[in-house]
């Protein structure tokens, strides 16, 4: 994508209007991008039909706001930031201890997901895992993850029932080894789930409501 598109977009997100519509005049638009009302008018045009943004032509003055398509354009390119400004090989994430709902419990509990975690893990996990709800600045982070191949810990069937690919990244948490999981075709979320050989609630004396930072290995 052209990057003066990417210039416009984040532009016109930085006056709120990634969340809302906002009402500028291309004459203000040319002033922000330091270029001239037409140009900044052939700007507005360009991001229309490319479907980046949307435009609301109201009886005083003309009113945009970013599309999706133009919110994942501008994720995409903060995300590549973070790549470069990251620990080289590292995401580093911070949230809060929040109770789970059991789910990651359950799956341990699988002998051949368990098998497979400390064969390719190279620990025997805890028979649970520990739930961080991550801050909202650090979200969008966990792309990363998801666009990452990380471990992949394989699917099976059992009496029935289908249990999907998880896929795992080699992690620390106050210096203590461990691993993030996530289902291989993860769904949005802000949580992670943590495993660990030892019972990190009590190992670091934490619980519900405590900050930590994780460190997470990625490709």
């Amino acid at each position: 994508m052209n990057e003066k598109f990417i210039i416009a977009l984040r532009r016109i997100a930085l006056m709120g209007g990634m969340h809302d519509y906002i009402a500028i005049s291309s004459r203000e638009l040319g002033d922000r991008l330091d270029m001239s009302q037409q140009s900044a008018s052939k700007r507005i045009l360009e991001l229309l039909e490319a479907d980046l943004i949307q435009r609301d032509l109201g009886a005083r003055r003309q009113r945009i706001r970013l599309t999706e398509e133009g919110i994942s354009l501008l994720r995409q390119e903060y995300l590549e930031y973070q790549k470069i400004f990251e620990l080289k090989g590292h995401v580093v994430v911070h949230g809060l201890i929040t109770r789970g709902m059991g789910e990651g419990q359950y799956y341990v509990h699988q002998p051949i997901y368990k098998e497979q975690f400390s064969d390719k893990l190279e620990f025997m996990p805890y028979e649970g895992t520990l739930n961080v709800q991550i801050d909202a600045a650090d979200v969008d982070k966990l792309e990363i993850l998801r666009n990452s191949d990380g471990i992949i810990i394989d699917g099976f069937e059992r009496n029935g029932r289908t249990f999907g690919d998880v896929k795992a990244f080699s992690a620390k948490i106050h210096n203590i080894h461990c691993a993030v999981v996530m289902p291989a075709r993860s769904h949005y979320s802000d949580v992670i789930e943590i495993l660990c050989q030892y019972h990190l609630r009590r190992t670091l004396g934490i619980g519900d409501g405590d900050r930590v930072e994780v460190i997470i290995d990625v490709d």
